[in-house]
């Protein structure tokens, strides 16, 4: 039994502490995510969609650190009790997100390793025969360090995973795991491989006359790329640096484009307001978040493979 408990012990641990920290390093992402619960197609609760990138941060910090406590092997009975109840969760919400088909990607361990909406829910029953194991056994939980290290190690961890949440949220993810990634082609991702989706799918750019100039784009030699999801939700003091930066861009010979899924007379607003010198195309909001975690944001691409990304605070590090 003693074996079984170890075993237990350290597969839990290791599952939450990596689940957490592909969240940790992208917690917009899973707020993302939590938006698509909450919206009125899944569990009906929208008007908790404004509190979901807190909601995201609180959770990624519990799983993570819930991970830590059970690898050092402090406070045993409330750590094995705890996880019981949230995987408990997690096994309705896959369950339900399975079943009736509402969220096929439900963000388990971020944008690094994806899953089916059973394999999911398959994944988090075994998790839950391992957590039963432990929470019966809880008493065989012994800690690996003395109990003042292992509290000063689980203090130390729980700062400074809040430094990189902090760090990521200013700047952007310091691993991507998505088909945008630095390095990645976007028309090689749009690619099917058998009867796989391809992982870019939806990367389509029109212009203001309904023209697809997406080939065009991806053809192009030195493009910057301003991304806005939604200009209404956008940080407009960043739009003062994006307009420096840009202007040089031009200077440079790139060809710039803001884009966006807002409407065109939005943009004519916030082009007027900072004597923007470039054009709007229309995109995919979830296409444009998952491109890049910042509002607005700058991409530039070499003939379709991306070869920079900033978020609007970083552009001054830019380099052409």
């Amino acid at each position: 039994m003693r074996i079984l408990v170890q075993i237990s012990r350290f597969f839990v641990a290791i599952t939450f502490v990596f689940s957490g920290f592909v969240k940790l390093i992208d917690p917009l992402g899973s707020a993302y995510k939590f938006q698509e619960y909450f919206g009125a197609d899944v569990l009906n609760l929208e008007f908790l969609i404004p509190y979901a990138l807190p909601f995201s941060i609180f959770l990624i910090l519990v799983e993570i650190m819930l991970g830590v406590f059970l690898l050092l092997g402090y406070l045993p009975k409330l750590t094995v009790w705890s996880l019981l109840v949230i995987i408990l969760v997690f096994l309705f919400l896959t369950w339900y997100s399975a079943y009736y088909d509402k969220v096929t990607d439900c963000g388990c361990f971020g944008d690094a390793v994806k899953l089916s909406s059973w394999g999911t829910f398959y994944k988090n029953i075994v998790l839950v025969a391992f957590i039963l194991v432990l929470v019966l056994k809880y008493k065989l939980i012994k800690p690996l360090f003395s109990l003042t290290i292992v509290k000063w190690a689980s203090f130390l961890s729980f700062f400074v995973f809040l430094y990189i949440i902090y760090y990521v949220l200013v700047h952007l993810p310091i691993i991507d795991f998505r088909p945008y990634a630095i390095g990645k082609n976007i028309p090689e991702g749009m690619e099917y491989v058998g009867e796989e989706l391809p992982p870019v799918h939806d990367f389509f750019l029109e212009s203001e006359n309904g023209e697809d100039l997406t080939n065009d784009v991806l053809a192009t030699n030195n493009v910057m790329l301003v991304i806005a999801y939604n200009l209404d939700k956008s940080d407009i003091e960043g739009f003062t640096a994006i307009k420096k930066i840009t202007d040089k861009a031009l200077e440079e010979g790139y060809k710039v484009y803001m884009l966006s899924s807002s409407l065109r007379d939005d943009y004519l607003v916030i082009k007027d307001k900072f004597k923007l010198n470039f054009e709007m195309l229309f995109c995919d909001e979830t296409t444009l978040k998952t491109i890049i975690r910042a509002n607005p944001g700058i991409v530039t691409l070499q003939k379709g493979t991306v070869t920079g990304k900033w978020n609007w605070v970083d552009v001054d590090t830019i380099k052409f």
